[in-house]
């Protein structure tokens, strides 16, 4: 039987393990990036190692994040990772070049090829038939070192497209038709490849965005093929020659199957507060509107903000609603320029902000107090905006525009009834200018690094010991995402690579007590329901709680990126056997775990602990070498442990 995409560019990157579902496996990385929200602290980690310069192909760091420069930190951070990029040889996009994932897709995506990003939106790489996987801070870093990546290797999800989309609806309603029969945990443990005929009605951004996204299902990776729509987008970058066809052989299987008739795709929106939470747009028609934001990570191409362009052409935004637009890149904004976009917007009251994630990081764009916000963003977990009990729907540019001309929800085929579909497409070619990326230099031992006061060296952890007699300092439930872990925002942000200071804020939102009472315990554990730490890659909701004294989470089931960043940082990831028993442990209990190195030593797939004068057994599915780190305390550990020939 033949291959389907994902796999041909497995076995093409395949170095150890077999591509047996379940099983570890290591790749070979062929591009890493990095966002200044993670790539602060996973610089530091890579300049732990001591090497010269990156060894990968290439190597890029965004500055896309923390974009807010309210004191001296994210300026200080800003300045540390242009001088540690001209140092190692990684290339730079500067503030207001745009977001990581849209100015990749421009000017670095191969189809083929393999990416591994610190952040989760690292798949909107899909558009150019590019295997594209998030990851923490660290394991991007050792990438960057010449290392391998490994993972359990995914089931591929085959998910056939018939049919051709209707006016007025797009990607973004895709991929929340996905979200809306499968939910945040549909993906986990996959990498989703969409294929058949109605590929070829979607161009490369439309592609990207429902790859984007496929984060939100919890999957590894989602690809597309790489076809004459691809092939069209990278000649319109100038890039047409590093184009390949990659398609799936005609006998070409999967693991699991869905089937989407484009066709039959209707404008959908995902409610307050999670992204599954989709409903078509017409049920919830009517609904005030106080805010629209259409860019970020996601929806920020030219087709998208151009779309939102011809439908405020020679209208005014709704009297009461806050129209903002932030563009994917600076190339996105200057060919919206160049086609008289941007008058468009400022003349319909809209605000055009530079180019960067803004409010979907929690930047800046918070809504006020009982306000309801539609944004063409990823995610709408709760607080992730910055406003407590915000009230975020997500959805398409079409559905955003439309609310802005109506200043209510509104089904926005009915803008029919106020113009022709814009059916924007994206240009044969666009304006290029690589301004805002400074290439490596030739030689970068001379570069000196600057540090400024925030930067705090990462701090060193102890290897796990034998017993473990911890509180359990927080009991959380289902779908807790890495926001509720570890808060971004302007508030927090900042302190990214000072560890002392950010652990000050973990779980904040749902616990402001938890980081004083973790520290007064000395060691602790989490308890969780399903799906725990979804959402972002930021490994700090890791390393926060182990600089807290988080010596072990167990929880109903994790979500891939954040169980990976807790054995990076030794804190030892168990699930329940039976499911049940989440419910005979509350907040304050004493748990008790004995021979933890002989156990994890000789392979045991079970942990028995003790609380409340019973025992409950956890399963710990682990491969040799992540119970490795797990013994020595994390992955710094093993590494330096092998760099100094065993000795720690």
């Amino acid at each position: 039987m033949g291959d389907n995409v994902a796999m041909k560019i497995l076995k093409e990157h395949l170095v150890e393990g077999k591509l047996v579902p379940g099983q570890e496996i290591a790749l070979r990385i062929d591009q890493t990036l990095l966002q200044d929200a993670t790539g602060t602290m996973a610089m530091l980690e890579f300049m732990a190692m001591g090497l010269p310069r990156v060894k990968v192909e290439l190597a890029a760091q965004y500055v896309d994040h923390n974009l807010l420069q309210t004191d001296n930190k994210n300026a200080d951070d800003h300045a540390f990772l242009t001088s540690a990029a001209q140092r190692f040889g990684v290339y730079l996009s500067k503030p207001g070049n745009g977001v990581s994932h849209q100015v990749s897709l421009e000017r670095f995506g191969v189809p083929g090829t393999t990416l591994l990003g610190a952040d989760s939106h690292t798949p909107t790489a899909a558009g150019l038939g590019q295997l594209a996987i998030g990851a923490g801070g660290l394991d991007v870093a050792l990438a960057m070192a010449g290392h391998h990546f490994h993972l359990t290797c995914p089931r591929i999800w085959g998910v056939k497209l018939t049919g051709q989309l209707q006016p007025w609806v797009s990607g973004k309603d895709v991929i929340l038709e996905m979200l809306r029969r499968h939910s945040v945990k549909g993906g986990v443990g996959k990498i989703i490849e969409y294929y058949g005929p109605g590929v070829a009605t979607l161009s490369a951004t439309d592609r990207a965005t429902i790859g984007n996204m496929g984060a939100e299902l919890g999957a590894t990776s989602t690809v597309f093929p790489s076809d004459q729509h691809t092939l069209a987008f990278l000649k319109a970058q100038g890039r047409g020659e590093v184009w390949r066809e990659l398609l799936p052989d005609p006998d070409a299987t999967y693991d699991d199957h869905d089937e989407i008739d484009l066709s039959q795709v209707v404008p959908l929106i995902a409610c307050p507060s999670s992204p599954d939470n989709v409903v078509p747009v017409s049920e919830i028609e009517g609904l005030k509107v106080d805010q629209v934001i259409v860019g970020s990570s996601v929806n920020s191409s030219f087709r998208d903000l151009m779309t939102v362009c011809r439908i405020l052409d020679g209208r005014k935004v709704a009297p009461g609603v806050a129209f903002h637009i932030n563009p994917g890149s600076r190339q996105v904004l200057e060919n919206v320029v160049a086609q008289g976009g941007f008058i468009m917007l400022l003349l319909a009251g809209g605000q055009v902000h530079q180019p960067g994630c803004l409010g979907c990081i929690g930047m800046g764009q918070a809504p006020g107090t009982n306000q309801v916000s539609l944004r063409t963003f990823p995610r709408n977990f709760p607080g992730r905006s910055g406003t407590k009990e915000d009230r975020v729907y997500l959805c398409s540019p079409e559905t955003a525009a439309a609310a802005g001309v109506f200043g209510v929800v509104t089904d926005p085929r009915k803008l029919s009834d106020l113009l022709p579909w814009p059916a924007v497409q994206n240009p044969e070619q666009y304006l290029l200018d690589d301004a805002g990326i400074i290439v490596p230099p030739e030689d970068g031992s001379a570069v000196e690094i600057v540090t400024g006061p925030n930067i705090v060296p990462f701090p060193e952890f102890p290897a796990l010991p034998d017993q473990l007699d911890v509180e359990v300092i927080i009991k959380v439930g289902d779908n807790i995402s890495t926001d509720t872990i570890m808060p971004a925002g302007n508030k927090v942000l900042p302190f990214r690579s000072n560890i002392p200071a950010i652990s000050k804020f973990v779980f904040e939102q749902v616990d402001p007590e938890f980081a004083d009472r973790a520290s007064q315990k000395g060691e602790g554990a989490v308890i969780g329901g399903e799906n725990y730490g979804q959402g972002s890659s930021r490994e700090h909701a890791a390393l926060a709680p182990r600089y807290l004294g988080i010596r072990v989470k167990i929880a109903k089931g994790f979500a891939r990126i954040h169980r990976s960043n807790l054995i990076n940082f030794g804190i030892l990831p168990l699930t329940f056997k039976n499911k049940d028993d989440y419910d005979r442990i509350k907040q304050g209990d004493r748990l008790q775990l004995t021979n933890l190195r002989e156990l994890i030593q000789g392979g045991a797939t079970e942990i028995p602990f003790k609380v409340n004068g019973g025992e409950i057994l956890t399963q710990l599915a682990v491969s040799e070498r992540e119970r490795a780190e797990l013994l020595a305390g994390g992955l710094l550990n093993k590494v330096k442990e092998e760099t100094n020939g065993g000795q720690s």
